[in-house]
Order: C-alpha cells, then sequence, then structure tokens
C-alpha cells in the first residue's frame, strides 16, 4: 500500500441485515490522528458535523491536527493519542486517517489499556493503516475492532457514500448482522464459518513474522489495497501462501484493490492473473467481489469476530 493515495469510487452490489439485541446505541465519537498527517482540518470539521447530525457527541483528539514530518506528531504524540482515545470513555474510536505511522508504534501501545476500552464497549474504527492496530489487538487481546470508514475520507468529503454510512452506522448500533456481495461463479453451496480477520494486504504482509500478526485457523481472511500494481499484489498473496497463512483459512475473501498504473510489459497480466495464480496453487476458495477497500462504498466488518460465510449461486452473505 502506497502511503500517498487518492480514492476511486465504485458501485458495488450488495445488501445488509440487521438484527435489534444489541449493546446499548454509540453516544459518542472521538476522532483522533494515529498515522499520516491531517493536512487540513476542513475534512474534519465536515466530518465531525455529519457524525453529529447523526446524534452522537464528537470529540476531535487534541493532537489530531499535529503535524511532524509526514506523520499526525512525532512517535510519542501519536502513541499518547491512541492511549487517551483509549481511556475517554467514547462509544466509537474513528481514525481521522491511514497512510503511515502505526507500524512505528507496534511494539510500545498498551494492548491491555485497549483491550479494556473494547470490553467497556468502545469499537475502534478504520482501515487501511489502521490495519496492523486491529490486527495486533486480535493477536494481543482477542479483540473484535471495525473495519470501517475513516473520517477525512469517508465523512469529509463534499457527499458521504450512502452505503458506507448507513452501514456503519447500523454496524455501530449493533443492528448491522451480516453483508452481502455477488462474486464469481463456480462457488455455490460453499458454506462456512470461522472468525473474520484481515485488512489491508500490504499492511497484513508486513507483520509476518511479528510477534503482532493474529494466528487464526480456520479463519475468513479478506484482504484489499491500494496503489499496489498487480504484481506486487500476488507477491504478498504468495508471501501468505508459502508462510503457511492462506492454509490455515477456510476462504480468502479478496475485495477492491485499486489505483495501481498498468505497465506496458504486463503483456495481458493483470489482477484476473493474479487471482487465477492464487487459485491455482491453494486449495482454499478465493472469493472476489467483497465490497471494502480504498473505495467510497465500503462495508464495516467485525474484526476477530465469528462468522458464517454462506453462498448461493453468485450471492455470498457474511453473517455474524
Amino acid at each position: 500500500m502506497s502511503a500517498a493515495h487518492d480514492h476511486a469510487g465504485h458501485s458495488a452490489d450488495h445488501h445488509h441485515h440487521h438484527h435489534h439485541d444489541h449493546d446499548p446505541a454509540p453516544t459518542s465519537v472521538v476522532l483522533y490522528a494515529p498515522a499520516g498527517v491531517v493536512a487540513q482540518a476542513t475534512p474534519v470539521r465536515r466530518a465531525a458535523r455529519r457524525l453529529a447530525a447523526h446524534g452522537l457527541e464528537v470529540r476531535i483528539d487534541e493532537a489530531a491536527l499535529a503535524k511532524h514530518q509526514r506523520f499526525a506528531g512525532d512517535d510519542e504524540t501519536r502513541l499518547a493519542a491512541i492511549h487517551r482515545v483509549a481511556r475517554s470513555g467514547a462509544s466509537i474510536a474513528m481514525a481521522i486517517r491511514g497512510g503511515y505511522g502505526l507500524t512505528r508504534l507496534l511494539d510500545r501501545i498498551d494492548y491491555p489499556l485497549l483491550q479494556r476500552s473494547v470490553e467497556q464497549g468502545m469499537r475502534w474504527v478504520g482501515h487501511s493503516d489502521c490495519t496492523v492496530l486491529q490486527l495486533a489487538l486480535l493477536a494481543h487481546g482477542k479483540c473484535t475492532t471495525w473495519a470501517g470508514p475513516m473520517a477525512a475520507y469517508d465523512f469529509g468529503g463534499e457527499s458521504v457514500d450512502e452505503v458506507t454510512e448507513a452501514c456503519f452506522l447500523e454496524a455501530m448500533r449493533g443492528e448491522l448482522e451480516a453483508v452481502g456481495f455477488r462474486t464469481e461463479a463456480g462457488f455455490d453451496g460453499l458454506e462456512l464459518k470461522g472468525t473474520l480477520w484481515g485488512g489491508n494486504l500490504t499492511m497484513l504482509t508486513s507483520l509476518l513474522g511479528t510477534p503482532h500478526l493474529p494466528r487464526v485457523r480456520g479463519g475468513i481472511l479478506f484482504l484489499e489495497d491500494v496503489n499496489e500494481h498487480p504484481y506486487r499484489i500476488e507477491r504478498c498473496l504468495l508471501q501468505l501462501h508459502q508462510a503457511g497463512v492462506l492454509e490455515a483459512q477456510k476462504a480468502v475473501v479478496l475485495g477492491r484493490f485499486t489505483e495501481f498504473r498498468k505497465s506496458p510489459l504486463d503483456r495481458g497480466y493483470g489482477l484476473k492473473s493474479v487471482v487465477d495464480h492464487l487459485r491455482s496453487v491453494t486449495s482454499v476458495p478465493v472469493l472476489t467481489g467483497l465490497p471494502f477497500g480504498h473505495v467510497a462504498t465500503k462495508v464495516t466488518l467485525p474484526v476477530g469476530a465469528r462468522v458464517r460465510l454462506v453462498v448461493q449461486g453468485r450471492d455470498v452473505l457474511v453473517a455474524w
């Protein structure tokens, strides 16, 4: 994943389902910046207004607009922000943006503190660079967090994607119980249960060999990436395969892989070639079509939750 990128919209065939026996509704959200610098305050203020319009009390962390090189403040500042958010008692902790920076903090985060915040009902939400924080929380504290929207891009633009917003709000209220999408033919009748985990492919691969990668067996691994050429995506996927990570899963679910530049040397090689090759080397089902990634339309997914994946025809349902 390249840290500097824009986002491309993508319409998705999707649906979602809800249930109504859930935790107390969220009342507050804190917006914080654990990674890349937040260059402008306008998207943050816009996101705060939009979230407040849904009845949430919005706080912007005091260091949200701190700047140090390409980071949202130096390492001490960002580490303190994460710990301050964990102690804030907010219902939702939403990262303002990703970029790069959490990798620097992984060995120093107070995981028991963050685990207690999750046990008290805090929902940590984000994607991209936040993948490593979410996976470290799963590795160190068996915490469930949420792969989902971030303040600047998803809520701070000229408009908000309706599906992204509705899915996020329902997930936060405990009303969302499943997400659905269309996949390629060939998986009809597939039915599996396992731990849902994953996120950004480059970030997840960077955790191999560290204590911050959860050792999930029999899981359902979802992956996305941005600004990475298909051969770089393939290289990461093959590293996961050769390290035994893919073989330990019941399924691999691919989200969106966007914004790379084709090369004249590709000669017909592309994302489809990557998926075809991956399927040729692993017996684990590799599904495509999950509406998640660096795109406008994204579902909100519980990282670390036990889920059931069912395919009927070309329709996939992931339920928890």
